[in-house]
């Protein structure tokens, strides 16, 4: 697919077929990921990929509550994804890095508190839009939910060693064809020259 046409019908996928995915297409999406870009090549992000009904009960049953799974509307859909990548991101690995002597200027190497702007938090989330955009590539659909709840006991599941926090889930799937759209589509979007400035804030880029 050409990359416009990836960018164009890339959506939030909240409803999967339970059809299984070839091995071969999931290692190349998540293979993207670590295609991302990385803030001085300090590789601090990994993924966990849970694979089938067994492996992503884990994710469900430490992430959710039974009301939730009970009561919402999404939640039958969501848990039919054969497959859940989970990105982890370790803040630790960027302050060492930036540590070493070629990062050292930055002053950033003290602790995590020295970031204005925390570079793995940004490394995550570079690397989950790659799969996103991977998915689509591979004829796909994905989502995000986020890490509210249960991290704990999830690491404790998988053995993911201290110093690692989960960023998010990716539940990864064909989609079933069922309308789940977020109410924030409802929301009516501002118009790209409001949010595209020339020069200066001041003076918007005319399309």
């Amino acid at each position: 697919m050409e990359f416009a046409e990836v960018i164009r019908h890339r959506a939030m996928v909240r409803s999967f077929a339970p059809t299984p995915i070839n091995p071969t297409v999931i290692d190349s999406v998540v293979r993207a990921a670590l295609r991302a870009p990385s803030a001085g090549n300090t590789a601090g992000t990994s993924w966990i990929v849970l694979t089938g009904p067994a492996e992503t009960a884990i994710y469900w049953e430490a992430a959710t509550d039974q009301a939730w799974r009970d009561t919402s509307r999404r939640a039958e859909g969501l848990r039919r994804a054969p497959v859940i990548l989970l990105t982890y991101v370790c803040a630790g690995a960027y302050v060492a890095r930036y540590a070493e002597e070629d990062k050292a200027d930055a002053d950033l190497g003290s602790a995590q508190a020295a970031w204005t702007v925390p570079y793995w938090t940004g490394d995550a989330a570079f690397g989950v839009m790659t799969v996103l955009l991977a998915a689509v590539d591979a004829g796909l659909g994905a989502c995000v939910l986020g890490n509210f709840r249960g991290e704990e006991a999830l690491a404790t599941s998988l053995g993911v060693p201290s110093g690692w926090q989960l960023f998010c889930a990716v539940p990864l799937g064909y989609p079933d064809g069922q309308d789940h759209r977020s109410r924030s589509l409802n929301r009516e979007r501002p118009d790209p020259s409001e949010r595209i400035h020339r020069g200066s804030w001041g003076t918007q880029w005319e399309l």
